[in-house]
């Protein structure tokens, strides 16, 4: 089994920072891609940012030169670091992982977290 634990979610001011962290745990032997999803209230969850093991990146085109996403292979982990952010980017931020396990090729998807983003 394999876990996702999210953390750096919260209250924020339109133009400040916030950094979200994604860690897997669990019998992992390699992770594909690693993505981040958000979901506002009344909205469709939309793909944000993702990063494959070749470090391919890609964006949505709201967060284009405000978010980088990067990952820690050796502590399975992703970030998603958000600047410049703006009331529209309230959500709740889904880190969804690609695992290559002993059993095959899952998808996980963390808990979520919560970011606000106040005018």
């Amino acid at each position: 089994q394999v876990q996702l634990v999210e953390s750096g979610g919260g209250l924020v001011q339109a133009g400040g920072s916030l950094r979200l962290s994604c860690a897997a745990s669990g019998r992992i032997y390699s992770i594909n891609a690693m993505g981040w999803y958000r979901q506002a209230p009344g909205k469709q969850r939309e793909l944000v940012a993702s990063i494959t093991s070749a470090d391919n990146i890609m964006y949505v085109d709201s967060v284009k030169g405000r978010f980088i996403i990067s990952r820690d292979n050796a502590k399975n982990t992703a970030y998603l670091q958000m600047n410049s952010l703006k009331p529209e980017d309230t959500a709740v931020y889904y880190c969804n992982f690609e695992v290559r396990t002993g059993l095959g090729i899952y998808n996980y998807l963390g808990q979520g977290t919560q970011v606000t983003v106040s005018s």
